[in-house]
């Protein structure tokens, strides 16, 4: 027997084919593209992302001879979908990078109270999240509002299309602050300030629930030969830490992609306020009683980009020329050392700890000397300490990080996995799981059939880890430079608030 797993991202969807020992057999990837029709405005067209959903699908099975006979989904967290009566979708989703609802923002978090906010949904307030996207859409959009007879996150939202009555994971509707995370239910109190029915949701389960089988004519179409049971996932961070193995507290994901964000496991609920201060929020994870954080620098792993885009012309040049990398060719020119610079990482919004949706980078100490390589390890020197600093908040909070294990397309090169190990002064491991998200949500597809515990089901990874250990002399150097580095955003601040 086999097990897809589906990983709906922001760019782009993929289905991996897993079978009983993990091993991958057959895997596929469809990009779609984030519309940007207004400024702050960030959406997808839901039906050109579930045709895309539907053409990856329907391409594992044509390369699979094992009957695959559970799905399992990883998606994206706040996006949602107006739907109308018969299933039709009215509207484009807001993802989360759409902040066009951040001024209604005061006016509902005094009204309601921004702590009794975080004590139901342990979260704090960001337009990200869909509660203040809905009061957008009830506010600028009545006609949709009123039409919708669903709103609906991608992983129910693809339920509806597979035939199935919508179920929303419990991560995943955390990720709304609709839902009170202690109970497990949609928040009355919040449903009632916004005017919205439960009805109008999906029905909340926990990870690793059988909530349907595929529709029969569906399943043909989509090229599946037998029954096949659909399985509540998750938000695809706690999906992908499941994937990498984190299933003991103690450890955590470290998600070098697009966004480096951390993802660790959690024994139980974990509030306090100077968590709630620092925006650093507590729900559920895709293991059966146990929660989770996450904590994220928005600019990221696209801060390479940049340097790529704007300085790495030679780089490219180079690639195309020698059928090579250009990011590989960048990297390469790092020097070993700790660089002079200092970097505040603030090419986009920040994430987790300010919530600044105004911030701005800077690159502090530029001389005529300086090279494209030091100016190059510096900007992941400084995302890197950015995730230190909340680290350190984490660990304050009372939580243990005994180690990460390090995923996505940085994990590629050593020298900026050990950077990251030098920076947190922390054991980061790597291991050899291409498709973390994908491997999750199969994890937990194959676990509710078989009904054995995910954690039984993960296999060792041991032999095929990398282990990167710090340098004890380069990690002194680095917690004297986060010294200063916990000084640059106060006083920079400043700067942004009087050239907007």
């Amino acid at each position: 027997m086999s097990y897809i797993g589906i990983d709906i991202g922001t760019s782009g969807c993929k289905a991996v084919v897993f079978d009983n020992d993990g091993i991958e057999l057959a895997s596929s990837y469809r990009e779609y593209t984030v519309l940007r029709p207004f400024e702050n405005w960030a959406e997808l067209n839901s039906e050109d992302v579930l045709s895309k959903c539907f053409e990856v699908i329907k391409e594992v099975n044509s390369k699979v001879s094992v009957p695959v006979v559970a799905m399992g989904i990883s998606s994206q967290g706040e996006a949602f979908t107006p739907v109308g009566e018969n299933g039709k979708i009215i509207g484009n989703a807001m993802v989360s990078s759409d902040s066009r609802a951040v001024d209604l923002i005061p006016e509902f978090s005094n009204t309601f109270g921004e702590e009794k906010l975080y004590s139901i949904t342990g979260h704090t307030s960001h337009p990200l999240f869909t509660l203040f996207k809905l009061i957008w859409v009830k506010q600028n959009q009545p006609k949709i509002w009123e039409d919708a007879r669903y709103f609906l996150c991608f992983e129910d939202l693809l339920h509806l299309k597979l035939g199935i009555q919508p179920h929303i994971s419990w991560p995943m509707a955390g990720r709304t602050m609709l839902f009170d995370v202690i109970k497990h239910e949609w928040s009355d109190d919040i449903l009632s300030v916004i005017g919205l029915d439960k009805s109008r949701l999906a029905n909340p389960v926990p990870s690793g629930q059988i909530v349907g089988k595929i529709e029969e004519s569906k399943a043909r179409e989509l090229g599946f030969q037998n029954e096949v049971a659909v399985v509540s996932g998750g938000h695809d961070q706690t999906v992908a830490a499941l994937g990498a193995g984190i299933v003991n507290p103690g450890s955590c994901m470290y998600a070098t992609g697009t966004v480096e964000c951390f993802c660790p496991i959690l024994s139980k609920p974990t509030f306090s306020e100077q968590l709630r201060k620092n925006n650093l929020c507590c729900y559920d994870y895709t293991v059966d009683g146990s929660y989770t954080t996450v904590a994220y620098s928005l600019t990221g792993g696209n801060i390479l980009k940049w340097v790529r885009n704007e300085l790495g012309y030679e780089e490219k040049q180079k690639a195309e020329t020698l059928d090579g990398n250009a990011y590989t060719f960048l990297l390469e020119k790092m020097p070993d050392d700790p660089t002079k610079l200092l970097v505040l990482p603030y090419f986009s919004a920040t994430g987790t700890p300010y919530f600044d949706t105004k911030a701005k980078g800077a690159i502090i100490g530029l001389q005529h000397s300086t090279t494209k390589g030091e100016i190059t390890k510096a900007l992941l020197e400084g995302v890197a300490l950015e995730m230190k600093l909340n680290l350190q908040l984490m660990e304050e909070s009372g939580m243990c990080i005994d180690s990460f294990v390090a995923t996505g397309g940085g994990t590629k090169n050593n020298a900026w996995t050990q950077l990251k190990a030098d920076v947190l002064n922390k054991k980061v491991i790597v291991r050899n799981v291409n498709e973390a998200g994908c491997y999750g949500a199969a994890l937990l597809a194959q676990s509710a059939v078989s009904d054995v515990p995910v954690k039984g089901l993960i296999r060792s990874f041991s032999q095929s880890d990398k282990v990167f250990q710090p340098d004890p002399v380069k990690a002194k150097e680095y917690e004297k430079k986060f010294e200063s580095y916990k000084n640059l955003y106060p006083a920079l601040k400043q700067f942004w608030s009087v050239n907007k």
